[in-house]
């Protein structure tokens, strides 16, 4: 017959599971609204930066300064999120959305850089478009239903934008970059937190 402390040991390792579970099924929540709104900020003073450029290389310059910026932006906001709201950046939910968010940016940025190298910037704004709106719908599937609709949006324009005159690349840059992180950034931090 087993002894009590056996039965608690196995009450305790059953629960340790329904946790683990739990965790691995749940959404990444910590989607930053405000840190969206404010990285909207800054890519609509980009864009209108950017434009002003008398060459590639200056553009080019203006829009990774920008990038560098959002990126500083949204790993604040997040982080704050998840302090706030006591929950792990590395949880099982928050590893599958940047392992996922990861892939497309990071062909975004060889790409660009093969682009920029044959003198074909012009296609650069939409490439950006749809890869980061791939990477959002990817990561997006471990998050609030709200996030892939996000991307999805993002996709839509960067195909537009490729298929647009390349004299508007900035005015897409400053639509997505800019209004789409603006606006899904105001939603998703009334509905799901700064």
């Amino acid at each position: 017959m087993a002894q009590p402390t056996d039965m608690g040991d196995y009450a305790l390792a059953q629960l340790r599971y329904i946790r683990q579970t739990m965790e691995k099924s749940g959404a990444f929540t910590a989607v930053p609204g405000w840190g969206g709104f404010w990285m909207g900020v800054t890519a609509l003073g980009a864009a209108w930066l950017a434009a002003r450029q008398a060459d590639e290389a200056g553009w080019l310059s203006v829009w990774a300064a920008e990038m560098a910026i959002a990126v500083a932006i949204g790993c604040l906001a997040i982080w704050r999120k998840t302090h706030h709201g006591d929950r792990s950046l590395f949880s099982a939910p928050g590893r599958r959305f940047f392992l996922s968010f990861a892939p497309p940016v990071a062909a975004g940025a060889v790409l660009s850089a093969v682009l920029f190298r044959q003198h074909l910037a012009s296609l650069l704004p939409g490439l950006w478009l749809l890869l980061y709106g791939a990477g959002v719908v990817t990561a997006g599937a471990f998050s609030v239903r709200v996030v892939p609709l996000m991307g999805v949006c993002f996709m839509a324009l960067g195909a537009a934008a490729l298929a647009g005159p390349p004299e508007l690349g900035d005015a897409y840059l400053a639509a997505g970059f800019g209004g789409l992180h603006m606006g899904f950034g105001v939603w998703i931090a009334r509905r799901y937190g700064g």
